[in-house]
């Protein structure tokens, strides 16, 4: 977007009824304002199709459609669309005004944001690209200039000015051959066949989740089209090439997305969004956060805004991105590449396609900004000649091959294999590449050597034997396999004695990962017994009854009883139920029967 500067539609009442109040950004095919809905008294943002574009019906019908496509969608992830119409040949739509900014601003402010703020912005796109899917709508240029960031922290999806119906995407997304789009985030199939569906957004969101990771998006080049046939040609490189210490799973989450094989991708965003959740419920807060230092060291070369602006359509040179200040405009490109090469492809509108007016206006325009690119190439060929010291190659991406194939890979592109140490890795397969240096894409020269890093699977630690041993002999043991102790609980045992450990979870010889917290179930010994009625049982049965519950029993008295039989238990020393440790001896009173009665005198009574 350029800069916002005088306008003269600022102050300007449209249609009776939007008060035009300033210009918030400027783009391809349109000026973005903030106005005022006299009518409903609330804050709108008007966007305005530039006049000399409102002359072609083609453009017309896409701006036009862009209004139907978002009134057709109700996600609080979507900006709302509020109107649209003309006004004396302005043509424009009204859409909900979000206070706040881009998330190419926070990119030209930041660089490259953590994994986690990434997720935070990511993940509602993914919803709101969800439902723009399930209505069977497919966006098509998703960019960070599209990725609103508003004040009070809620993220919104814009512009579905290319937005089209998924049915009708497998036909011709294109008009003459030419297919719109923003070169840095097109999926491959668009750049080969103008037509896509929900799967070509997956792959825009995978180039842009690159780009917050890196701060740069993966490919650069001379023209637009140079850009756009690296997707084709090239698989996108693991953002961890670039920003060495971004966890493994980062990289794998980003190729799964831009798969260049559609096939191979998340059917749509909502697919792709729950592969991101379970992304980030298996990274560590560290890794969420992490922010590789700054080297202070560095030469820091900052564009101007000229430069910027060169950029914006070419960058310095293949293998070189933009700097992730530049903006990415709306670009349009021959389907398929003309005759099959990768020829410099014209940006928005070819001479024919602008109106007369405008092309005279756009000529001083044209060749200033031709210079600079000139110029800007030039001194990037000069930079890349004294950093290198002569004609470099990018290094080819082998991941996630054989070693024989990777080898036969540099082998054909001119340069030596080497072989390094093999690392562990939770995502690529035991003996296949899971990362070189140089890395993918960095620049080497012919004949040079690569270092290939073979994976050598999973880290993976056997649980020690701890039954018997001591919870303090347990940490010992577990940390020379580099494991952990977790949580203990206390259990009664028959045969370990207490303070011992009983078993373990996960259980002895088992395979788990580096610093598994190991479940330790330490004895408190054999479990107490529960004291039995005795009483009415006879003696030599209550006996047996306190044998079967490995407890004693003691005769502690003799008493008579009117209801309990001679020889039975009148009563017991313990209650009935009660918990006692095993061999308690259990005291019993024993009845003597009925009470004698002394007989009365009765000799020579009546």
């Amino acid at each position: 977007m350029d800069t916002p500067g005088s306008d003269a539609l600022v102050g300007r009442l449209l249609d009776g009824r939007y008060q035009v109040v300033e210009q918030l950004a400027r783009g391809g095919m349109a000026t973005v304002y903030r106005a005022q809905d006299t009518r409903l008294d609330r804050p709108v943002a008007l966007k305005v199709m530039h006049p000399w574009l409102a002359q072609d019906q083609a453009f017309v019908t896409r701006f036009v459609r862009e209004g139907r496509s978002a009134a057709a969608l109700s996600h609080p992830g979507v900006v709302g669309m509020y109107d649209q119409g003309s006004d004396g040949g302005t043509v424009y739509l009204v859409m909900e005004y979000v206070p706040g900014r881009t998330l190419r601003d926070l990119l030209k402010q930041r660089g490259r944001i953590t994994p986690r703020e990434a997720f935070d912005v990511l993940e509602p796109v993914l919803s709101a690209l969800g439902a723009a899917h399930d209505a069977g709508l497919v966006h098509r240029d998703i960019k960070p200039e599209n990725v609103l960031l508003s004040d009070d922290g809620r993220v919104k999806v814009a512009d579905f000015g290319l937005a089209r119906s998924a049915l009708n995407s497998s036909g011709s997304n294109a008009t003459q051959g030419v297919f719109m789009g923003t070169v840095a985030y097109l999926a491959p199939e668009l750049v080969e066949r103008g037509s896509g569906d929900a799967r070509s957004d997956v792959y825009s969101a995978g180039i842009m989740l690159y780009e917050m990771l890196t701060g740069t998006p993966p490919y650069g080049g001379d023209t637009p089209l140079q850009v756009a046939w690296q997707h084709v040609n090239n698989d996108v490189p693991a953002p961890s090439a670039v920003v060495p210490g971004l966890a493994d799973d980062l990289d794998v989450l980003v190729q799964t997305a831009t798969d260049r094989d559609p096939d191979q991708r998340p059917a749509d965003a909502t697919a792709l969004l729950r592969v991101v959740q379970g992304v980030r419920s298996r990274l560590s807060p560290s890794q969420l956060g992490f922010a590789p230092p700054v080297d202070l060291t560095q030469t820091l070369v900052v564009p101007t805004g000229l430069a910027v602006a060169a950029y914006a359509g070419a960058s310095a040179g293949p293998g070189i991105p933009a700097p992730a200040s530049a903006s990415y405009p709306t670009t349009s490109l021959p389907i398929g590449g003309g005759n099959g090469s990768h020829p410099s492809g014209p940006m928005l509108l070819t001479p024919e396609q602008v109106p007369t007016a405008a092309r005279k206006k756009q000529g001083g325009r044209r060749l200033f900004l031709g210079l600079t690119i000139l110029a800007l190439l030039a001194a990037t060929i000069g930079y890349g000649a004294w950093s290198f010291g002569g004609r470099t190659v990018p290094t080819p991406s082998v991941l996630k091959l054989t070693q024989t194939a990777a080898t036969a890979k540099l082998t054909a592109a001119g340069l030596k294999t080497a072989i390094g140490a093999p690392e562990h890795s939770e995502t690529v397969a035991a003996g296949l590449v899971l990362r070189t240096d140089p890395a993918p894409g960095d620049p080497v020269r012919p004949n040079a050597s690569v270092t290939l890093i073979l994976s050598s699977g999973p880290e993976r630690f056997a649980v020690p034997d701890l039954v018997n041993q001591t919870p303090d002999d347990a940490v010992g043991l577990l940390a020379d396999v580099n494991l952990t102790v977790g949580v203990t609980v206390l259990a009664y045992s028959e045969t370990v004695a207490s303070g011992l450990i009983i078993s373990t979870d996960p259980a002895k010889d088992a395979s788990v990962k580096r610093g598994t917290a190991v479940r330790l179930v330490v004895s408190k010994g054999v479990p107490p017994s529960l004291v039995p009625k005795l009483v009415g049982l006879s003696f030599d049965d209550a006996t047996k009854a306190l044998t079967a519950k490995k407890l004693g029993i003691a005769k502690t008295g003799e008493a008579f009883s009117e209801t309990v039989a001679k020889d039975a238990v009148i009563s017991q020393s313990q209650p009935v139920g009660t918990s006692v440790a095993r061999n308690t001896v259990i005291g019993v009173v024993v009845s003597k029967g009925p009470p004698l009665v002394l007989v009365p005198d009765v000799f020579k009574k009546d």
